[in-house]
């Protein structure tokens, strides 16, 4: 067993089995968090526990986490949450099953398995769950929702649906170039407010005076219903992809092809393993599986790389996804996603410009890191979601306002809220507000903001 340095306890008593790649962005995630929570990770890996042992700072356990005594010997009596993300659904799910026995604290399950995924309500109803995570069905999601909007690099979705964030480029010679964003608002007839601009490696929040130039990277915040007149009004094509090829047949190609049928996308999958093409065959009627090798150009070629409107390299292997995306970006202008893993060279994929890059994991830690939020708060609202933006640099959060306070019954306008930091959207029984200096805050609305400041656990926190 290695143990940190006691510190002062301001946040939660948390421990997580599994050091791969979920464990280790979550440790890495809530190490940055302005609560200083006690962690305590196990894993059989001997050496990857003294890694991150002593990278952060934390208690680290070698063995089962499963045990009884191992769980015993990391303080579970004392836990506020357990999280176990190892690469095995059976194993975290008894790591959670055993936890709860012992100990009154939250629960999380990783859970990836097809055929666990019909069953996700069931299972965390009967083993009292907090959350059940699936980093490659979410990946299928925003996925999906990218392919749906193919000229966005990113579309985040909040208030149920309602709302979206998306992340957009502008062209040379768009109208947006040289426009300044109040400009931009009086000429357009869709209501949406730019949260975020990226120019030069620098992220802002803008006010109305901002000046919008070509190769500025911007997101939106607006209605779902107003998207695609929106993107159209500005010169962005709209239409939805009607086919695409996915390279690697693993659960996160499954999950993906599911939801791209369901959304009328005709799906081809190229996957090497023959086994593996024909449990695809089966799960997959209505798609095309092809055995073969995605990296072989002359394959590429007669599967028609050059004609598909869309390409998602899903390999398990980062460095073959980001060529096959350079590959396919010298024959068409097809829509690509790369899906990426690694995070420790994000600065270098940034460079490449390969589009909409995806990091799954990251879908995962955000949801935890809101759940963590939520539960180490106990003021007048709860967050709904969070989504991280421009490399962590920008936070985007949805709070459910639950009672009265300082923010309610406001106008906007008078509110002394933190610079760098923007009221996008209220959503007040399903109808959605892009809001003004004259709109108020109200108890039951679901408030989205968009801020460089992290941290936030409460709709108080905008104020100065």
């Amino acid at each position: 067993m290695l143990r940190k340095k006691p510190t002062a306890k301001k946040g939660l008593n948390i421990i997580i089995v599994g050091c791969g790649k979920i464990g280790s962005a979550l440790l890495e995630r809530l190490c940055k968090e302005e609560d200083s929570h006690d962690i305590t990770v196990i894993d059989k890996d001997s050496e990857r526990v003294q890694y991150f042992a002593n990278q952060f700072d934390i208690m680290g356990i070698v063995g089962n986490g499963a045990s009884y005594n191992i769980q015993l010997e990391a303080g579970i009596q004392h836990a506020d949450l357990f999280i176990a993300v190892t690469r095995s659904d059976e194993l975290n799910l008894l790591c959670c099953t055993v936890a709860k026995q012992v100990s009154d604290c939250a629960t999380i399950a990783r859970v990836c398995n097809p055929d666990y995924s019909k069953e996700v309500g069931y299972l965390q109803n009967k083993l009292g769950l907090a959350m059940i995570i699936n980093p490659e069905n979410e990946f299928a999601r925003e996925v999906s929702k990218i392919l749906a909007a193919p000229t966005a690099l990113e579309v985040n979705s909040f208030a149920h649906g309602r709302a979206e964030l998306i992340k957009i480029k502008i062209p040379e010679g768009n109208m947006l170039d040289g426009m300044t964003i109040a400009k931009m608002s009086s000429m357009i007839d869709v209501k949406s407010i730019i949260c975020a601009v990226e120019k030069d490696g620098e992220v802002t929040i803008p006010s109305g005076a901002y000046v919008l130039h070509a190769g500025d990277i911007i997101s939106v915040v607006l209605s779902k219903n107003d998207v695609k007149l929106f993107m159209e009004t500005i010169g962005f094509k709209t239409k939805r992809v009607k086919d695409t090829m996915i390279i690697g047949g693993g659960k996160a190609a499954y999950y993906l092809a599911k939801r791209l049928m369901h959304m009328g996308i005709n799906v081809k999958i190229i996957e090497k393993d023959r086994a593996r093409c024909e449990e695809l065959s089966v799960l997959l009627p209505k798609a095309i599986i092809i055995n073969g090798d995605g990296t072989d150009r002359e394959l590429l070629r007669e599967e028609g790389i050059h004609k598909t409107e869309s390409f998602v390299p899903i390999t398990g292997i980062d460095e073959e996804n980001i060529i096959l995306t350079l590959h396919a970006r010298q024959l068409s202008d097809t829509k690509i996603v790369t899906k990426v893993n690694r995070t420790s060279f994000k600065d270098v994929i940034s460079s490449l410009e390969l589009g909409s890059v995806v990091y799954p994991r990251y879908f995962t830690t955000e949801a935890i890191i809101a759940y963590v939020r939520a539960k180490t708060n106990s003021m007048d609202s709860n967050i709904e979601t969070l989504y991280h933006m421009y490399d962590h640099r920008v936070e985007a959060i949805e709070f459910v306002v639950q009672k009265e306070s300082s923010v309610t019954n406001v106008e906007l306008r008078n509110l002394k809220l933190k610079k760098n930091l923007l009221v996008c959207c209220i959503n007040r029984n399903g109808n959605i507000i892009i809001p003004s200096g004259d709109d108020t805050i109200q108890v039951n609305d679901s408030v989205i903001i968009v801020t460089i400041h992290s941290g936030f656990k409460d709709i108080q926190d905008i104020l100065q």
